[in-house]
Parts: C-alpha cells; structure tokens; sequence
C-alpha cells in the first residue's frame, strides 16, 4: 500500500498525459494549390461599351470586396422587398436553421455526456417475498425502502470522446455553411426570376407592338386586294403571318404566370393569393462595378466549398473514434445511499450503502470488426477529400464561366442592338418602297420576320447581362462573411 501511494502522484500525471492525447489524425484545412487567374486568358478591365443603352461599360473591379447585400446594387426597392420577405417566410431557409439549431444542440449534449460525469439520485420502494428457505427468520414478506445517489465517469484516456465531440463541432460547421448556402442560392433565385419575369413581360410588350404593326399593315393590303393592286395570296399571307405571331402570345403569358408563381413560393407566399409586384426590364439597373475576389480567397469565400470542408472535417474525427476504439476503455463508477426495511430508519448510520467501482474494457477478438471499422473511417475521409477537391474545381468553373459569360453578353447585347437599328431601318424604307410597288409583298414579309426577331434577341440579351450578374456574385460566395452571425440569428429567434 506505501508503494502504491508513493507512485500516486505519477500515476495521476501519467493519466492527465493521456488525457490531453487524442489518437488519429489532426484535421488541418486543405491547402490546395489555386491558380492565379480564373480563366486561361484574364479578362478584360471591362466590358464593351454598349450603344443606346443607357448604363456604361460594367468593370470587373479585382479585389474588392463582395457587400453581403450584393442585391442591392440592382436598384430596384420591388427586387429589395421581395427578397427581405423570402428571407423571412421562406420554408427552405426556415429549414437550413432549424437544421443548424439541431446540429448545435446535439453538440451540447454529445459534449456534456463525454465531458462531465454523469450523476443520477434515485429512489425506489418495493415489497416483496423470500422463500422461506432462504433462513432470513420469520418474516419472509417486508418491504424494502432504497435512496442513492451514483455517478459514473468514462475516462477518455485516448481521445476517442474528444474526437466525437469534434466531430459533432464539424456537423454544426457544416449545417451553418449550408444554411449560408440556401440563403444565397434563394436570394440568387429570387432576383434571376425577377429578371426572367421582367424579360418575359418586356417580350410581350414587344409582340403586341408587332401585332400591331401587322394588323396596320394587313389594313393595308386588303385596301390594296379591293383595288386590284395586290392577289388574294398576298392578304392571306399576311393574315397567317399575323396569326403565328398572335399564336407566339399565349405561350410568353404561360412563361409570365409561371415566372410570378415561382416568385410566390420563393418568398412563402400561395400562388393564389399571394402579391408579387411587376419587374420591368428599366426599372432594374444594371451594377456597374463587378467585385471579383482573389483566386486564393474562393476556397474560404464559398459555402459549398466550406461545407464540403466541414465533412472533411468529420471524417477525419471519425477516424480518431475508429481508433480509439482500438485501445482500452476505462470506467469510473461510485454510489451512496441508505437501504432499509421500514422509512423510519432509512437514513440512520445502520442503513448506509455505498461502492466505488472501476472497470476496464480492452478489445481482444471481435473478428477484424474494430479493425475494419477504422479501414472503412480512413476510406470514407479519401472519399471526403476527393468530394472536396470536386467541389473546388467546380466552385473555379462557375466563376471562370460567369466571366467569360458576362464578357461576351455584352459584345452579344451591342450585336443585337445593331441588328435591331438595321432591321428596323430596312422595315421602314421596304413598307414604303411596297405602298409605292416598288418591291414585291415577300421582301415586305421577310423584312417585318428579321425586326421582329431582333426585337426579342435585344430584351433577351439585356435580361441575360442582368441574369449572369447575379449568377457572378453567386459564384463567388455572395458576401455571407459581410453578414452577422448565423448562430446569433438563430438564437435570437429561438428565445
């Protein structure tokens, strides 16, 4: 016994050593060798300038900083109102939070049931009979009165509960990166919608002009077929073109009350009676300084690329549980209490019961299981880094491709709009050289086809600047790190 108090002090050191080590590996963040540029040939300092428009050239303003807001550069107070609503009443994002509250919670209790030990009181009372040839004297039926408090404690020697309760912390990592995932992919939604609903709105306008125009100009003709200067096929010419283009209509209205419907739900709202104010191409303005983050920055900046990080994360944890799993497992366990056959002298020094226990549990044969457990936890961690590096190349692919997207939807933007001023010059002077006779009705009927082709190819090139915009700031993170804090979000609604 004077030996074993002698080597107390070093046995006590030897344990709180192993207390602080944890086996497995140590998860450190990726660090990956990015380019120094998105795309093969940089972008330009700008894009084309484009004619009669009256926004400028957009610049891609390197370096700088992406406001967590980025919507509101559009201009638009309608575009403003309907994301704070479906902020607030999405399903989706309501969703991605309360996953993150659980995630948080199960932390807590993962933490408080490895970290501290655990500490039951428990009272019980019971009646009951022995046999009689137990010899415990006359009377065999009694009760039997029980009041005790117990405490155990699993001594985490080799780091296997710290693992857990690490991996739990890179689970709430990875519920946060999401949740900042869904709030960026419903804001980006939100505002590519709009635009779509605004182009589709401003298509429409652009038919019923040409309606317009073709009715005006099938006036004409019948005035022409009553006086003999033109066939009969020349009037039914352009009745059936007027007739494909009023059939072109119910098609854009179908898109236009899909496009608001889509709106609706975005924001939590019934499709049936919910309010989704009008977009229009004019009133949304087009940024005009584009902030493009630092290759080496996209890693940190995206919560795709985060949260695929934070699983990596966990399964690196999970290999350190898989081998502690290995080692011995030591249990601390202690109890006090009274035990007495009548309440009366339950809690006088004869009725006092108490034990103090230790047990060790060291895996000796389970057929390959713990083994082969720890080969399947380092095979699922290859499989999170390979996940990872994929999601790395795909978070460089959609900037590389919104870039190059954006560079040439402006040099597609100015093309139209030239086509659109040429088409429509040509019109103008082939309706009048046809009043006079001077060219045949196909000429005038190709010509009025190619402007109103060009009509639509400007509204749907405009939308596209305005719809690969938002897809920029997507790509490159959406600025939730100019954001508060999730998790104070959260608890702030929770209480």
């Amino acid at each position: 016994m004077k030996i074993f108090f002698t080597r107390l002090p070093f046995i006590i050191i030897s344990i709180v050593i192993l207390a602080n080590c944890a086996v497995g590996p140590d998860f450190r963040s990726p660090e990956l060798a990015t380019p120094a540029h998105y795309t093969v040939v940089p972008p330009p300092s700008q894009t084309v300038n484009i004619p009669s428009e009256s926004t400028p050239a957009q610049r891609f303003a390197f370096t700088e900083d992406l406001s967590g807001d980025w919507w509101t550069l559009f201009r638009s107070p309608e575009l403003d109102l309907m994301i704070k609503q479906g902020i607030a009443d999405s399903p989706t994002l309501a969703a991605a939070q309360a996953a993150l509250r659980k995630a948080e919670e199960d932390l807590r209790a993962t933490s408080g049931s490895i970290l501290y030990p655990a500490v039951d009181a428990g009272l019980q009372a019971t009646r009951q009979r022995i046999s009689g040839n137990a010899n415990l004297g006359p009377g065999d039926t009694f009760n039997l009165y029980n009041a005790s408090v117990s405490v155990s404690y699993s001594l985490d020697l080799f780091g296997g509960g710290r693992r857990q309760i690490e991996a739990y912390q890179a689970q709430v990592d990875y519920q946060r990166y999401i949740f900042e995932a869904t709030y960026l992919t419903l804001t980006a939604n939100i505002v590519t919608t709009a635009v779509q609903e605004a182009s589709i709105r401003a298509q429409i306008a652009a038919t019923q002009d040409i309606l317009a125009a073709q009715q005006k100009q099938l006036d004409v003709i019948k005035k022409q077929f009553e006086l003999g200067a033109v066939s009969k096929t020349a009037v039914l010419s352009q009745e059936t073109e007027l007739a494909i283009t009023q059939a072109g209509l119910p098609p854009q209205e179908k898109q236009l009350d899909l496009a608001r419907h889509g709106l609706l739900v975005l924001t939590g709202q019934f499709p049936g009676n919910g309010k989704v104010p009008e977009f229009r191409l004019n009133s949304l303005h087009l940024p005009e300084s584009l902030p493009i983050s630092l290759p080496s920055l996209l890693a940190r900046q995206r919560p795709d690329i985060r949260a695929s990080e934070a699983l990596l994360h966990q399964a690196c944890a999970s290999v350190g549980v898989a081998t502690a799993n290995l080692y011995p497992q030591i249990t601390l366990s202690a109890g006090y209490g009274f035990q007495a056959i009548s309440t009366d002298i339950l809690f006088n020094g004869q009725s006092v019961v108490w034990n103090l226990g230790a047990g060790l549990l060291q895996p000796i044969f389970r057929g390959g299981e713990l083994t082969a457990r720890r080969r399947s936890a380092v095979a699922a961690y290859d499989q999170a880094a390979a996940q990872y590096r994929q999601t790395v190349l795909k978070a460089f692919q959609d900037v590389a491709d919104v870039l190059r997207a954006l560079e040439t939807d402006a040099r597609t933007l100015q093309a139209q709009i030239r086509a659109e001023a040429a088409a429509k010059a040509t019109l103008t002077v082939i309706e009048k050289q046809y009043e006079l006779g001077a060219v045949s009705y196909l000429s005038l009927l190709i010509a009025q086809r190619d402007y109103q082709r060009t009509r639509i190819n400007v509204i749907a090139a405009q939308a596209q600047r305005y719809a690969d915009t938002a897809a920029l700031f997507q790509a490159l993170g959406g600025g939730w790190w100019n954001r508060q804090s999730t998790s104070a979000k959260a608890e702030r609604k929770e209480k």
